[in-house]
């Protein structure tokens, strides 16, 4: 309340304008993946060091999310969102202008770097912009606008390139950057100066790093060379403990540690992965099976286009029914469409008609889950770790679209490719979306929601 006793205003723009800066960040993940054969033939590079223009974005986004986070904690929120989207965006000008291929890959690095610090202040923003009751609805605009952003990236990318030339699908981020800069500003007070991060800051994102990219290297090894991938997985582990007893890893440690919280990320990771895989096989399929590359894109249109409705109907759901009950049922509808794949006989001869149908129940069930999922969150967090906690749900969230077509990539391998691959592959989405389920179901979020109602109230006084 203000001091006058009136409740203040819900700050629905600067949802908007988080919603935006979102969708830019999640863009950027795939939006270069039509432009790679341009670059490659323009730079006259191989495929291998090509492919890296989007490991290069993804890495630091895994890397510097905690430490962004715990950053966050300690600054102005105003100040922190201008140079996160200004810094996006030059470097987004600095990609576009790349005179080679080594420019390029540092450039794409440095967006990583921001985007990391924007999708951990985000969901802060979001929470801080509306009252309680209306929370669900602020968080499910901006949760579906970033599934949007990264599955419009192939589409929106490829018309780019062959409208303009790759370099504008960097520049157009300074369009949207300068939108988000213009609508947030004035709807955030003052902040705390910026302050530079701490040598302790660096030390924890090489941890990170380093493990990230083993990781990811076992599960492309896996791929091709069959068991080597185990015996270099093991080598993340020690960072991992290494990153873990460090004093920097305090506030992580104290954010596990509140009751339900490692239940709602680790259905999150859970459930990121399985939609990823998902959206990995079909092409795939679809391509092998004779269907043209319109009529795959197409029906690949039915999963995002499910997240869309019914992400912004679970924010009205969630504000209702409370988010654990929302988030519940997201999962259930996830299950029933991948659940199709296997009850319905999924085989090779299946095109666009039979796939539309469970694409866009997959897809309804994640616009369900990701909005209610991240206020669950939000609402767990401790006031003075909401930093930490935008950044480790976006850390969950990246590790699940990483993970997600490395897992189905290394189960299709084993049979070499062949068909009974993706069948295999689309069961291992099942058993992910079981586990999403069977944490939220074990962590009680019905009990959740009642329980964290007073203590929304206190939060949101809190703030004022």
């Amino acid at each position: 309340m203000r001091r006058d006793g009136a409740r203040p205003p819900d700050r629905w723009w600067l949802v908007a304008a988080s919603g935006l800066a979102v969708f830019m960040a999640q863009l950027d993940v795939t939006v270069v993946n039509v432009a790679l054969p341009t670059i490659e033939h323009d730079f006259g590079t191989s495929p291998s060091l090509t492919e890296w223009v989007v490991l290069a974005y993804v890495l630091p986004l895994i890397a510097l999310s905690l430490p962004s986070g715990r950053w966050l904690d300690r600054v102005g929120r105003r100040e922190a969102l201008v140079f996160a989207v200004t810094g996006f965006a030059v470097a987004s000008i600095a990609a576009g202008l790349a005179p080679g291929i080594g420019w390029l890959l540092a450039m794409r690095a440095a967006q990583g770097a921001f985007g990391g610090i924007l999708f951990a202040i985000v969901p802060v923003l979001t929470t801080i912009a509306v009252r309680p009751e209306a929370r669900g609805r602020a968080m499910a605009v901006v949760m579906t606008l970033g599934p949007l952003g990264g599955v419009a990236g192939p589409g929106l990318g490829g018309l780019i390139v062959e409208s303009f030339g790759w370099p504008w699908i960097f520049y157009l981020n300074v369009l949207v950057g300068t939108l988000v800069i213009a609508i947030a500003w004035p709807q955030l007070s003052r902040g705390g100066r910026l302050r530079p991060p701490s040598l302790a800051w660096a030390a924890e994102a090489g941890l990170l790093g380093a493990a990230a990219i083993v990781v990811m290297l076992a599960l492309s090894l896996g791929a091709s060379d069959g068991p080597a991938w185990l015996l270099l997985a093991p080598v993340a582990v020690p960072f991992v403990l290494a990153w873990w007893r460090l004093p920097t890893g305090r506030p992580v440690r104290e954010l596990i540690a509140v009751p339900g919280m490692r239940g709602v990320h680790l259905a999150l990771l859970a459930e990121m992965a399985a939609v990823m895989a998902v959206q990995f096989l079909i092409p795939f399929h679809l391509l092998r099976g004779g269907a043209s590359p319109s009529a795959t894109g197409l029906t690949m249109l039915a999963l995002p286009i499910g997240i869309m409705v019914a992400g912004l109907a679970g924010g009205v759901l969630s504000d209702r029914w409370g988010a654990g009950r929302t988030a519940v049922r997201g999962l259930c509808v996830l299950f029933a469409g991948l659940a199709v794949f296997e009850i319905a006989g999924f085989g090779p001869g299946w095109g666009p008609a039979e796939l539309v149908g469970p694409l866009a129940v997959v897809g309804v069930g994640a616009g369900l889950f990701a909005g209610p999922n991240q206020t669950m969150a939000m609402s767990l967090s401790p006031q003075h770790l909401m930093g930490t906690t935008g950044a480790s749900t976006s850390l969950a969230r990246q590790l699940g679209v990483a993970l997600g077509p490395a897992l189905a990539t290394l189960t299709w391998s084993m049979t070499g490719y062949r068909f009974e691959g993706i069948r295999l592959a689309l069961g291992t989405a099942v058993v992910l979306a079981v586990f999403s389920l069977a944490v939220l179901l074990i962590r009680s979020p019905v009990r959740h929601d009642h329980a964290t109602a007073d203590a929304r109230t206190q939060e949101r006084k809190s703030m004022q």
